[in-house]
């Protein structure tokens, strides 16, 4: 039996209702999601994509979504900023920016909060967010099914899936979205620490970069001079702070115009 928050006061669909043929279909696409977000693993691709992919993913393995997004927690900030950052359909979208931005209550907080799934077949009379309920149920969307992504004991963010019909997630689809969300967690937290590592390695890239010009006017200085390291630096520092300019900036501009002044004087 799948656990997660139902609606209260809210009967879910009966999965007696389901035929073999159609559990079987949905197992089937249920092993093609998750063979797909396996594959965005291997394939290491860039963390906008793999969110792309997982969402698109999502839509197809969870029986009755016809719009899923996948939204992200800021590891940098506090637990309730989110953003969503792949979705399949527009609508989702709005959905989401109405969850986060303007009322800051809806099935996707609920989850990351309960680290539960959370499902709603009526939203527009969904006590729990009786703020966002009716602005979705407006929209023509009844039906909302969200599944945190959970890494060790760290929630990164969630899965949130959508119908434009009434209980349109029973039992049957949260207990194949909880087999989706763990696999799917995995792919989108190996992404966020390669695009971290690609980032440092950049910022170390220009960091370097910057070294080496800061070093060349340095140089410079000194042979124009005859000061010594330390004190070339200080008239870099002090040229640098009397401009309100970057220091790597007032290097790069001292080491062009030294090479200006010398292409000059050759004629080039």
């Amino acid at each position: 039996m799948a656990d997660f928050d139902a609606q209260p006061g809210r009967n879910a669909p009966l999965d007696s209702e389901l035929s073999s043929a159609q559990l079987e279909a949905d197992e089937v696409d249920l092993y093609a999601g998750l063979r797909g977000v396996a594959g965005l693993v291997a394939d290491a691709r860039g963390l906008i994509a793999v969110l792309g992919e997982v969402a698109e993913f999502a839509r197809r393995a969870i029986p009755g979504v016809e719009g899923a997004g996948v939204t992200l927690v800021d590891s940098l900030e506090d637990s309730s900023s989110v953003e969503t950052w792949a979705v399949t359909a527009e609508f989702v979208e709005r959905i989401d920016k109405a969850q986060y931005v303007d009322v800051h209550e809806g099935p996707c907080v609920t989850c990351m909060q309960s680290r539960r799934p959370t499902v709603s077949g009526s939203l527009g009379s969904d006590s729990r967010w009786p703020h966002f309920g009716g602005r979705v149920a407006r929209m023509g969307v009844h039906s909302a099914l969200a599944l945190p992504l959970i890494v060790g004991d760290q929630v990164i963010g969630a899965v949130n899936a959508y119908a434009h019909h009434r209980d349109a997630f029973g039992e049957h689809a949260v207990e194949l979205g909880g087999q989706f969300a763990g696999p799917a967690a995995a792919s989108v937290y190996n992404a966020q620490l390669l695009a971290r590592a690609q980032e440092r390695t950049t910022q170390l890239q220009r960091a370097l970069g910057s070294r080496a010009m800061i070093d060349q006017a340095i140089g410079i200085i000194r042979s124009r001079s005859g000061a010594s390291a330390e004190e070339a630096f200080d008239r870099l520092t002090r040229l640098s702070q009397s401009e309100n300019i970057k220091l790597a900036v007032v290097a790069e501009r001292l080491v062009n115009e030294s090479v200006r002044r010398a292409r000059a004087r050759q004629g080039v």
